[in-house]
């Protein structure tokens, strides 16, 4: 394990509003950061990573071709998601330029991973995820928060909803994760829309071979190996579990947090940690999470490797504490409670979806 100095801070005693933190805060963090050399590559941590995750899927490959007609093969399925969620987090930090200094091999390495790996369109996903991090949580800035089947804010609500739909927003907390099972048909079905059609893609031609190869293959693969009706299942029980997953790592970051009206200016050290949730755990969640439990870290350095956000925290923790900045951590269950309240008071059409007091402090920077 590499060692590294121990930071030190200057701490301020008083707190200042979000709206008129001075950029230099953020500039005393980031250079405390560099000082106890969090931001070095860690070449042999991401190749082992790597390694690790290409032998493993080749083995689940393998499991499907060898183990036949059984529906042991849906406990394969079952696997291969988990193992290709593990990939995207792999990816996620490759399009996050925290692998290599060259930005070019980055961008190869995402592509590998994402589409060929994993069937998805990392161009798609990287425009997408860019915007996000740039004004998470922000009305009209933030994809992640756009209407959609399920509703995220109120604050472009303008006439009561009714019958059904009003129903299904009145109990869309507790209907979330269900839906997350649709979520891996929907973002390979978006990233496919993306690349075919005219949406934002560096590489098109690249990405159209890598995720058409991987796709039919797989597809063809699973046909081949197993009878209809249980190939069907297992691409069924891979596909949901993967969005639920995926859903269930990406859910607690931001969902619940301090919703940023559309006009509101935010400096980018309130704008990353108010709007961020860490989770707490050990590193079985670290796992789990691919690192994004560290998310008030990650957005603060998009950059920085994964295995250093964990010795970054306590940094953090200790800069916003003592500047008074609201540094937000929960444990993984009650950040879901957390996630399924809120949606379900959303859904509720509360009379001002902006209670928070962070979030009227924000309101009053108009």
């Amino acid at each position: 394990m590499d060692t590294l100095p121990t930071p030190t801070l200057t701490t301020a005693p008083a707190a200042t509003p979000p709206r008129e933190r001075p950029a230099s805060e953020f500039t005393a963090l980031s250079r405390t950061v560099q000082e106890a050399g969090l931001m070095r590559r860690r070449y042999g941590y991401y190749w082992t990573k790597f390694a690790v995750l290409t032998t493993v899927l080749a083995g689940l490959v393998a499991a499907v071709v060898l183990l036949g007609d059984t529906w042991w093969q849906l406990a394969v399925a079952a696997a291969l998601a988990v193992v290709l969620g593990q990939v995207m987090f792999l990816g996620h930090d490759a399009a996050h330029r925290q692998i290599f200094k060259s930005g070019r091999w980055n961008d190869w390495a995402s592509l590998v991973l994402a589409n060929l790996y994993a069937g998805m369109s990392y161009g798609w996903w990287q425009h997408k995820h860019s915007r996000h991090h740039a004004k998470p949580n922000q009305v009209g800035a933030d994809p992640d928060i756009a209407p959609d089947v399920i509703v995220f804010h109120n604050e472009d609500r303008t006439a009561p909803v009714t019958g059904l739909r009003a129903w299904f927003h009145a109990r869309q907390g507790w209907l979330f994760f269900p839906l997350l099972l649709l979520e891996g048909l929907n973002l390979h079905v978006a990233g496919v829309k993306t690349i075919f059609g005219k949406g934002e893609v560096k590489r098109r031609p690249v990405e159209i071979a890598f995720v058409t190869l991987r796709l039919v293959g797989y597809v063809a693969l699973v046909f081949w190996a197993l009878p209809v009706g249980m190939a069907f299942a297992f691409l069924g029980v891979q596909l949901a579990i993967f969005g639920l997953y995926m859903g269930a790592v990406f859910a607690p970051n931001h969902k619940g947090m301090p919703i940023v009206p559309r006009n509101s200016r935010i400096d980018f050290l309130s704008r990353q940690v108010l709007m961020s949730r860490n989770v707490t755990g050990g590193r079985l969640t670290d796992w789990f999470m691919g690192g994004l439990n560290y998310q008030v870290e990650h957005h603060l350095f998009p950059s920085m490797p994964r295995p250093h956000l964990r010795r970054v925290q306590p940094i953090v923790r200790e800069f916003c504490a003592s500047r008074g900045i609201r540094y937000t951590e929960t444990s993984l269950a009650q950040s879901y409670g957390i996630v399924i309240a809120y949606l379900n008071r959303v859904g509720l059409a509360a009379r001002d979806p902006f209670q928070c007091p962070i979030t009227m402090e924000f309101r009053s920077a108009r």
